[in-house]
């Protein structure tokens, strides 16, 4: 995806933890499975071009999808941290129905690359 030397941070939380970032940095109430916080965008941008961002994910939420969508929480998680991910590159599936497609395709060509890591969560 063109960063071989990118880096981000990831930071799991529960949905009390997310519902007030959620509010906080994007005016939306309630929790959400992920949000991006993408550092390549705004004044500061060129200070650290390797530094991408960070994704944060709801524990809680992505358990209760997982169960929904009949999937392992592992298989989640990678789903959610590749969405997140895509988001700091500058995917955005909320601008239209094109945008979305490819965010979708570009997420299920990730997800395979990364299906064979063996994730365990208690």
């Amino acid at each position: 995806m063109g960063s071989p030397e990118g880096e981000l941070s990831v930071l799991l939380l529960d949905d009390t933890g997310i519902a007030e970032l959620n509010e906080q940095y994007l005016n939306r109430q309630g929790a959400t499975n992920v949000i991006a916080f993408p550092m390549n965008e705004g004044e500061f941008s060129e200070i650290n071009p390797e530094l991408l961002g960070d994704v944060v994910i709801s524990m809680d939420t992505a358990a209760r999808e997982a169960g929904e969508m009949d999937i392992s929480l592992a298989a989640r998680f990678k789903e959610l941290l590749i969405h997140g991910i895509l988001h700091l590159y500058g995917y955005d599936h909320e601008t239209g129905e094109t945008d979305a497609r490819l965010m979708e395709e570009k997420s299920s060509v990730l997800f395979d690359l990364i299906k064979p890591i063996d994730l365990e969560f208690e």
